[in-house]
């Protein structure tokens, strides 16, 4: 699997160039290799944790898990994203405190750093450019922004050759700490939002039942629940009032209209006009205020 071993790749060009960063920041006594470096580790703990997670969440449904393994691989994601977050927060302490009292830093060894940091990492980028699996689209996000991180580190280790202000340091591994924070709340945002069973962002549930209301037989429908497992596949279970003498071409009419809006699996319960309907629940209560419409 071509997937597999990119990531393999990525994972192992990160780790060792964690360590040789951690090493490199000990040295040249810079905060912003040191911060980079955490970042790093972060991003190689990441890519473990995918590829191990990614060959679970493949697994097929079973007994236990009957709706197969899928969310095993937000689990990887959120497990980094504690770990970068605890990391930044670190950093940008260390930071402070060294704002307050300045240390002595070996720039010429930072600006040899910091061309190895973006060659090597561009190289990582490179391999993992051409991803399909979302984990890996991820994973080359990170390759990039680990480039990034480090033309900044050389371009700052460069002003501070020539204006000796160390300030300049600190001053970059706190934006590098700030980026790695902000994303890390988007990302445990959107997991968080997998694991309250929130209704997928790009699905409306009111258009999705006033699509459903125009395919003529059907009379009502409520309970619609809508969700998603790991964010790709989306799940369906709906109650439909109809009186058709053909279910199944109505099914296969409902079963089609989900899977325009990216469902993949829908379960319909198929209910008389003159069948009440037992479950109180039964009209969710879509409020159509709240929700700004994207077109």
């Amino acid at each position: 699997m071509k997937t597999e071993k990119n990531i393999l790749i990525a994972f192992i060009l990160n780790i060792s160039f964690s360590i040789f960063e951690l090493i490199g920041g000990l040295f040249t006594n810079s905060i912003s290799i040191l911060s980079d470096a955490i970042h790093d580790f972060g991003d190689a703990l990441s890519i473990g944790l995918s590829l191990i997670l990614e060959k679970i969440s493949k697994k097929n449904p079973d007994s236990n898990y009957t709706y197969g393994y899928a969310r095993y691989s937000i689990l990887g994601a959120l497990i980094t994203t504690t770990i970068l977050t605890v990391g930044s927060i670190f950093v940008i302490i260390s930071s402070i405190k060294r704002i307050i009292s300045p240390e002595d830093i070996n720039y010429n060894g930072m600006i040899i750093f910091a061309i190895f940091g973006v060659i090597i990492n561009f190289l990582a980028a490179y391999f993992t450019k051409d991803g399909h699996s979302v984990n890996q689209k991820a994973v080359n996000l990170h390759m990039l922004e680990d480039v990034l991180g480090w033309v900044v580190v050389l371009i700052g280790s460069i002003l501070m050759k020539f204006t000796d202000i160390r300030l300049i340091d600190s001053i970059m591994s706190i934006g590098v700490a700030l980026f790695i924070l902000i994303n890390a709340f988007k990302n445990l945002k959107s997991i968080l939002d997998l694991f309250l069973e929130k209704t997928p962002a790009n699905i409306r549930v009111e258009e999705l039942k006033n699509h459903l209301l125009k395919i003529k037989e059907i009379k009502d429908i409520h309970h619609i629940h809508v969700w998603s497992l790991d964010g790709n596949n989306n799940y369906s279970t709906m109650h439909i009032v109809t009186d058709t003498k053909d279910p199944v071409k109505l099914k296969k009419a409902v079963r089609n209209e989900m899977l325009e809006h990216n469902i993949i699996h829908t379960t319909i319960e198929i209910e008389g006009s003159d069948e009440k309907c037992l479950d109180k629940e039964c009209h969710v209560d879509i409020k159509t205020s709240n929700h700004h419409h994207h077109h």
